[in-house]
């Protein structure tokens, strides 16, 4: 099942170490704003894995973040764990969470997805997986530890997971603006994920 999953991106981008921002479990109608004006501030692009029933409620959130140069990817209608839900239930919801944003790419939430969901889906999409967890949604955890774990474990390549969430959201929007600044302090550049492989 692995060579189905992307768990990296390409580690360097015109002569510049890369790293892949992503979003996960929006769209919010403040804080995936809060995270657009932060992304907009420091000038990079993020993929924006949304919740189906969440598009269906904030359509302008969406239309803002295409607007603005970001990409969507497909994180099920109603946030099924792959793990606890039957191949039947998942792919519905899927593809009822595709039917609404059209996007190249799936996140499965928690990153939990059978064998059998991945080889059904492998064909519709790209499955994006990550490397780099902001650990935002750990409510032990403090912002500080967030920013922490961040620097230590970002590589050239790495995608990079923070959540647009009510939950994640004391930790994830104080640490996001000081850890763009810190990738762009090292060198890196903050792109899309690749559309070709």
């Amino acid at each position: 099942m692995a060579s189905q999953l992307m768990w990296s991106g390409p580690e360097n981008v015109e002569g510049k170490p890369a790293v892949y921002l992503t979003f996960d479990d929006g769209p919010h109608p403040e804080i995936t704003m809060e995270v657009l004006d932060i992304l907009n501030r420091c000038g990079v692009p993020a993929t924006f894995f949304c919740v189906g029933k969440n598009v269906e409620k904030h359509p302008e959130v969406i239309q803002r973040t295409q607007a603005e140069g970001h990409d969507l990817g497909n994180h099920t209608y109603a946030h099924e764990s792959g793990w606890k839900t039957s191949n039947f239930k998942y792919l519905k919801s899927y593809s009822r969470c595709q039917s609404l944003i059209d996007a190249p790419w799936f996140r499965p939430p928690y990153g939990r997805i059978t064998r059998s969901q991945a080889a059904a889906l492998q064909d519709q999409t790209k499955i994006i997986m990550w490397d780099v967890l902001s650990g935002d949604f750990d409510e032990n955890k403090t912002a500080d530890h967030c920013f922490n774990d961040l620097m230590t474990n970002t590589r050239p390549g790495a995608i990079v997971v923070f959540h647009d969430s009510e939950k994640a959201a004391k930790r994830m929007l104080p640490v996001l603006e000081p850890y763009l600044n810190w990738l762009l302090d090292e060198g890196y550049t903050c792109q899309l994920l690749p559309r070709s492989s």
